[in-house]
């Protein structure tokens, strides 16, 4: 497993190095198995069976530091090696993922994330451990112990934080104001719920040994209940009196250049921020075009906004219990399920179930995947926001449900995670936000061509989420390099899509502390199109849009760069 083989090569040296595709496995295998013991939390989310499930991440200034050390010494290396002789091989997606990963890591330093990663999504803590706490491996005697160790773990983790963020504020980082409220609200909700239902007990509820039950109910009482009490104490009387009001990166020292070196870590494109600010308006304007085209066939109205509203507003279009939206994203799934052999040669083993979130996160989320366990032991978890469900659209379900799930995060992670051997381990694990956003993206699209989507509301649902993705491109650039306000950015995405306030506040909310992310979605989509269209058009009827799936998703999720690079291969070939 990568975690042995980390324990016998430092930086690509060992057996074998003779041979530059077993020196660049080798180094790749080894970054992997360190990178892992640096993020234990990605280990378990990502269904990593051998890794390291009893700890939290360490962002100490001195573990920081030497892990900085190393990941320079690692490119250092990469950089000396020719990729030329492994083009076509596997070393070659290695060497791109792996290179990719580390110019991201070293570029975004400026950003300084350590110092103000107060959020309650993306990397701050408390979306870190409360995500851990439903996927824990429990059932041996081995995964309880692990489990015991990594929940005692949690008041020095907390402790860590604080003190870096202590150090962000003297020396002018934070996170914005409005992104501290919304922790402290998450952190009122766990510390207001009785410990049987917690989400840190969930470990305990998943597990039939009544001594562990026992003693993970004491650390939680003794030691992480007061570190949460502790922690919300310093957000609310340290913190959030000197948390910034602007809400873009920008406010930050050298923000300007954190969004730059975002946008490059995220896409793995150097692009500027005026010119995607710009796309984004062009493409929205596209979309709604064909948003246009559909309301004229089907609701005889070209006035999509008023139409958009009424989908979102009536009765008639929105769901009457949280359990009618479950049993609809569950219907969904099964027909997505039922059409796959007929598009895709490559199908995921791991089954998709659906579960509604947890109480103290529904409110600020839409819907999520979680991958299944390497080992078959989980299947992938579909988590879905049924707040207020009167409030939400039967128009907006279907197609996010086709984004996360089948034929989108679900079907591209799991086939990645399944292709064992057959792609080296950085792979089948790490994963590029404009591949992956990018792919379930065009997957909304896909969906229709497969004849999921149950109506013309349905399929007008989809046209206007993928116009609130290309819409982000314009309010994620417009808040991190425009000056932005909140208001402007939930009024931009409401106009043009009429989404609930709800859900545009969630978009919103989220960019201030995860800039860029919110690029990799239209950008994604637009890339794989444009290669499809390359494809169909120099193959002409030799095309076979299963062959050209399959030959997307061959190498999990990689950097858009590497992707059209070997798609173009492919096509030369083909030809």
């Amino acid at each position: 497993m990568i975690l042995v083989a980390a324990a016998v090569l430092a930086l690509g040296q060992g057996p074998g190095t003779d041979s530059l595709p077993t020196r660049v496995r080798q180094l790749a295998d080894a970054y992997v198995a360190a990178y892992f013991e640096r993020h234990p939390d990605e280990a378990t989310l990502d269904g990593v069976a051998a890794g390291p499930h009893d700890r939290l991440p360490d962002d100490s200034p001195l573990a920081l530091a030497d892990w900085q050390a190393r990941e320079d010494a690692w490119l250092a290396e990469l950089r000396a090696i020719d990729p030329a002789p492994l083009r076509g091989r596997p070393e070659a997606v290695a060497y791109g993922v792996m290179r990719d990963a580390l110019e991201g890591a070293i570029v975004t330093r400026v950003c300084r994330h350590e110092l103000w990663n107060v959020g309650h999504t993306g990397n701050g803590a408390i979306a870190i451990i409360t995500s851990l706490a439903s996927l824990q491996p429990v059932g041996t005697e081995a995964a309880r112990r692990q489990a015991l160790t990594r929940w005692r773990a949690i008041p020095r983790y907390l402790a860590t934080e604080e003190d870096n963020q202590r150090t962000g504020l003297r020396l002018g980082f934070s996170a914005p104001r409005g992104n501290v409220r919304i922790t402290l609200g998450q952190l009122d909700t766990l510390l207001e719920t009785p410990l049987e239902r917690s989400p840190f007990f969930d470990p305990a509820r998943r597990d039939t040994a009544s001594a562990f039950q026992d003693e993970l109910r004491r650390v939680l009482s003794t030691e992480v209940l007061p570190a949460l009490r502790g922690y919300r104490a310093f957000l609310e009387r340290d913190y959030l009196p000197q948390a910034r009001t602007a809400i873009g990166v920008s406010a930050n020292p050298d923000g300007a250049a954190c969004y730059r070196a975002s946008i490059r870590a995220t896409t793995g494109l150097d692009l500027s921020p005026d010119s995607l600010h710009r796309l984004g308006i062009a493409t929205v304007a596209a979309l709604e075009g064909r948003m246009r085209a559909i309301a004229g066939r089907s609701f005889r109205t070209r006035d999509v906004g008023t139409l958009l509203a009424r989908l979102r507003s009536d009765p008639a279009f929105t769901f009457r219990s949280r359990n009618a939206m479950l049993d609809a994203a569950r219907a969904a799934v099964l027909r997505a399920k039922a059409a796959m052999p007929a598009w895709f040669g490559r199908r995921p083993r791991a089954d998709i179930v659906v579960e509604p979130y947890p109480a103290f996160r529904e409110r600020e989320s839409v819907g999520e995947w979680n991958p299944p366990a390497e080992d078959g032991s989980r299947p992938g978890i579909y988590y879905l926001s049924t707040y207020d469900p009167v409030h939400k659209s039967r128009a907006d379900l279907e197609p996010l449900t086709f984004h996360e799930t089948i034929p989108g995060h679900h079907l591209q992670g799991s086939i990645a995670l399944e292709r064992g051997e057959a792609i080296p381990a950085i792979a089948r694990y790490f994963w590029s936000p404009g591949f992956g956003e990018g792919w379930a993206e065009y997957a909304e699209q896909l969906a229709d061509e497969m004849g999921l989507y149950s109506s013309d509301t349905a399929r007008l649902g989809a046209l206007a989420d993928i116009t609130l993705s290309a819409a982000l491109l314009v309010v994620d650039t417009g808040i991190n390099a425009f000056g932005w306000t909140r208001a402007r950015g939930i009024a931009y995405i409401r106009d043009h899509t009429r989404v609930p306030l709800l859900r545009a506040e969630v978009a919103v909310d989220r960019y201030p502390i995860w800039p860029a992310q919110g690029l990799s979605y239209a950008l994604g989509r637009l890339e794989i199109r444009r290669l499809r269209t390359a494809a169909e058009r120099a193959l002409g009827p030799r095309f076979d849009l299963k062959e050209f799936h399959d030959r997307v998703l061959a190498n999990g999720a990689v950097p858009l760069p590497l992707l059209r690079e070997n798609i173009e291969r492919w096509i030369a070939a083909a030809r």
